[in-house]
């Protein structure tokens, strides 16, 4: 995150732009785009930098499509009417909430337009009043992954998937607690706001899915054998000393740390079908070669893992993964899901509320 924005990316004399990212005075890096920003990354982190900590909140009518599709774990949501109106009410409740963008992987879609993987590392402060309760002066640390598509420099199609128990916990709330008590606010069972699931998706305007890279394509095998039970993918195709980070702001070391948090979704949902439907890989910048995949799990909860006691209920995970690749195989490893959304589906399904 740069300091002092001005809307081009501004580096150190020692690290000029390549030939790649160059770009003049009023010439867009791609079609229909603001020829303010250099790349896709500078238009992404920036976006993300003028709504939130510069308070343009009313560039969203502009950032947004009208008739944006916004998929989260939480809900699907059609439209950029809501979204000044919740971006507002998250910075009363969390007014010095910066977003931290780690990183950005993106690839080209069709008609001048990107999809992008963007990884943000938040912070803030539980100052105001709001979805989470009374001001309790906690401090917060979490991450989100969201894909985007934008065209036309604008972004119309949405998938996020926000690390909402770790905010939970940070609070000092039982997960499970929180949610019964969220559909209770929500006005119960038949009136609260349903979990994403492909029954109530719409299709929106990017169609594709993602690119040809054989790093998206390496890690997308990988987690697909992960979920096939062959956990033996962990120490063929990770770094001995891979950094992990995941849900629930769960960070460690070593691939025992990596096999036992995959091995605990896996073994919760043990029938659930896996789907893999963005695959983005990159390796032409600075950074290296890496990866993000959006994956699904839908099935029952038919097993003992990180979910407790099964219960039979019918369940849709969306999860964002995204992971960077060295001498020795994957490096580092961030995978978000929304174990809120999930713990909604089962108690809706249980009854147990």
């Amino acid at each position: 995150m740069i300091d002092h924005w001005d809307g081009r990316r501004q580096y150190h004399q020692d690290f000029p732009l390549t030939e790649t990212k160059q770009t003049t005075a009023n010439t867009p890096f791609k079609p229909g785009f603001d020829p303010r920003w250099c790349d896709a990354p500078d238009y992404i982190l920036g976006c993300t930098k003028d709504i939130w900590e510069d308070r343009g909140i009313h560039t969203l009518n502009h950032y947004y499509s009208d008739t944006i599709h916004v998929r989260s774990p939480a809900s699907m949501v059609i439209g950029n009417a809501g979204v000044i109106p919740a971006t507002m009410a998250t910075l009363s409740e969390f007014p010095n909430r910066q977003l931290y963008g780690e990183d950005v992987i993106w690839c080209d879609a069709p008609n001048d337009a990107l999809l992008s993987s963007h990884r943000l590392l938040c912070t803030a402060t539980h100052e105001g009043a709001g979805m989470y309760g009374n001001p309790t002066g906690r401090n917060l640390s979490y991450r989100i992954i969201a894909n985007c598509h934008a065209q036309a420099n604008q972004i119309d199609d949405e998938w996020l998937v926000r690390d909402q128990s770790a905010i939970v916990e940070q609070m000092g709330q039982d997960i499970v607690d929180w949610t019964r008590d969220l559909i209770s606010r929500e006005g119960g069972p038949d009136a609260c706001v349903r979990p994403f699931t492909p029954a109530i998706d719409s299709q929106g305007p990017y169609t594709g899915h993602g690119n040809d890279n054989p790093w998206g394509a390496q890690y997308a095998e990988h987690l697909t054998a992960l979920m096939q039970a062959d956990f033996g993918t962990v120490t063929r195709n990770m770094d001995r000393a891979v950094e992990g980070h995941y849900w629930r702001h769960s960070d460690g070391h070593g691939t025992p740390f990596v096999d036992k948090t995959w091995m605990g979704l896996r073994a919760a949902f043990p029938s659930a079908k896996f789907d893999v439907m963005h695959v983005i890989g990159m390796d032409n910048d600075l950074i290296g070669p890496r990866s993000s995949v959006l994956f699904s799990l839908s099935g029952r909860h038919d097993g003992w893992g990180t979910f407790g006691r099964p219960t039979g209920a019918d369940v849709f995970i969306m999860g964002l993964a995204q992971a960077e690749f060295g001498p020795r195989g994957i490096r580092r490893e961030y995978a978000l899901i929304d174990e809120t959304a999930i713990w909604k589906q089962i108690l809706l399904a249980t009854g147990a509320l």
